[in-house]
């Protein structure tokens, strides 16, 4: 048997023979913030839409000038802001602004980022780079400002691999499409939202890049445009399938990652040509990369086609278990 503690017993606080109970311990979240060396490299390379601080319950991103501050509780919002000048002065950077962004339980409960510290009569629109590529955000158009920055080091692979036709199917701003219209490709854009595409259309605009040179935006269901490039004989040599965890087309339609993720995986199949690189992520918090390796390979047998996977990369801004889930499928 193993010896028991033989310490004085700790007191317990009486009150008219009741025990009284002791206030609860309300311990610090702890905020895993990047180093001024990562900071530093990043704007070596010509970003300033980053990461910068991580938490159980919250996170901190760096929008060139502006900080947006994503948090599922108050004491969450909290922990960073008791940190965020000093942090600030450590990376040599002032924020002009910091907008406070709370993340619900429920879809329907998502607003607009309200603006927490700065001048609340600057524009709401601004522009970011990304290794140099200019994407502009906008903090008044709903939820998200315009770029999801965990797909850094994915739009940084589809610049090596050069693509002659890339398929950007859940397009939103049109990030990924950019990137392979700057390294000489073809691009179809694909979402429901035609606002979002034409956000897209004026992220080509800003990078010398006419929208209306070998390049499609479709406002349409994914799941409805993938059968007609099919039955048109398209074909792409990268297809980015970075679907929303919950959407709802025009008819009514609802479209749910975890029911829906092998039909779209099958569907892109289709379009792929020998050789193709597809990248499939996910942000749903149940779903795992060995989930989108089993639809691929559920997909890939249906199709009578063979695959490797390539593991992505480690983003130096986000710890690990952070950003979305991803893995590239070389489809032969």
């Amino acid at each position: 048997m193993k010896n028991r503690h033989q310490g004085q017993p700790e007191a317990i606080p009486f009150q008219r023979g009741k025990p009284v109970a002791r206030p609860a311990v309300t311990r610090p979240l702890a905020v895993e913030w990047i180093s001024a060396d990562v900071a530093q490299a990043l704007a070596g390379e010509g970003t300033d839409a980053h990461r910068l601080a991580s938490g159980s319950e919250m996170w901190l991103e760096r929008f060139g000038s502006d900080l947006l501050l994503s948090h599922q509780t108050e004491r969450g919002r909290d922990a960073i802001m008791a940190e965020l000048d000093q942090r600030c002065a450590g990376y040599d950077f002032q924020p002009r602004r910091v907008f406070g962004k709370y993340l619900p339980h429920q879809a329907s409960e998502r607003g607009a980022p309200v603006l927490l510290r700065g001048e609340a009569s600057l524009p709401m629109e601004t522009e970011v780079q990304e290794a140099g590529i200019r994407y502009g955000l906008d903090f008044a158009a709903g939820y998200s400002a315009g770029l999801f920055i965990d797909q850094r080091l994915n739009r940084a692979r589809v610049s090596i691999l050069k693509p002659k036709r890339l398929l950007n199917t859940f397009a939103y701003t049109c990030s990924f499409s950019v990137v392979a219209a700057r390294a000489g490709a073809e691009t179809v854009s694909v979402d429901l939202s035609r606002r979002s595409l034409t956000r897209g259309e004026d992220n080509f605009r800003r990078n010398g890049l006419d929208p209306k040179q070998g390049h499609r935006f479709i406002a349409d269901d994914v799941l409805g445009v993938l059968p007609r490039l099919a039955r048109r004989g398209d074909k792409f040599d990268v297809i980015i399938l970075d679907p929303p965890t919950f959407s709802r087309n025009q008819e009514g339609a609802a479209f749910q990652v975890q029911k829906d993720f092998d039909r779209l995986v099958t569907l892109a199949l289709d379009v792929a040509a020998p050789g193709a690189n597809l990248l499939l992520s996910v942000n749903h918090s149940a779903m795992r990369v060995a989930d989108l390796e089993r639809s691929a390979r559920s997909a890939l047998k249906i199709a009578g086609r063979s695959g490797r996977f390539i593991a992505a990369e480690q983003l130096p801004d986000f710890p690990l278990g952070h950003g979305a889930k991803t893995v590239w499928v070389e489809v032969r």
